[in-house]
């Protein structure tokens, strides 16, 4: 999948350092609502260890890691991920971020939306479900602009990793075929 000069893919196991730079050089943005991913990318070696895991996780289609790759500098700039896939209802829920430099340029709402396309063609999800802490305006923002509805918020429904805990808006898009 392209756009512009973005490309987007799978995460492979051979792009831990790629993958390892992303992280790290937005920690500081991630880890309340990355938590998972940041916990488990502290270092390049627990990195290289997480891409095999996500790998065998890509396989058994419980995990799908669509990176956003800026073709110019060659380097990953965001990522798209589709989790809690449940493939008897069939549903999933979308999360993603952009690297600071790159946020406010539209270019995690496009990738998110060809991901969203792409994973309906192969994967035929009848639902998609994002969730978004109600102070995150950017996320909500492309969560709507991707067709998303409102579906509700749940109080006092994520715990941060600063220990705060925080109501969740859950959105949701249906499929019809």
């Amino acid at each position: 999948m392209t756009f512009d000069h973005y490309t987007i893919h799978l995460l492979q196991d051979t792009e831990s350092e790629a993958f390892f730079n992303l992280i790290d050089n937005n920690r500081p943005r991630l880890e309340d609502f990355f938590a998972g991913t940041v916990s488990k990318t502290l270092t390049l070696d627990a990195t290289k260890q997480y891409c095999v895991e996500i790998q065998k996780r890509i396989k058994d289609i419980s995990y799908l890691p669509y990176m956003i790759t800026d073709t110019e500098t060659n380097t990953f700039v965001g990522l798209v991920d589709v989790k809690n896939i449940d493939l008897n209802v069939p549903k999933a829920e979308l999360g993603f971020f952009i690297d600071d430099h790159y946020e406010g340029k539209g270019i995690v709402t496009q990738a998110t939306s060809l991901v969203i396309n792409h994973i309906i063609q192969k994967h035929k999800f009848i639902k998609l479900l994002c969730r978004a802490g109600n102070r995150n305006k950017g996320s909500i923002a492309v969560i709507l602009k991707n067709g998303f509805e409102l579906e509700g918020t749940i109080r006092k429904d994520y715990r941060t990793t600063k220990g705060e805990i925080v109501d969740l808006n859950y959105y949701g898009r249906v499929f019809l075929y």
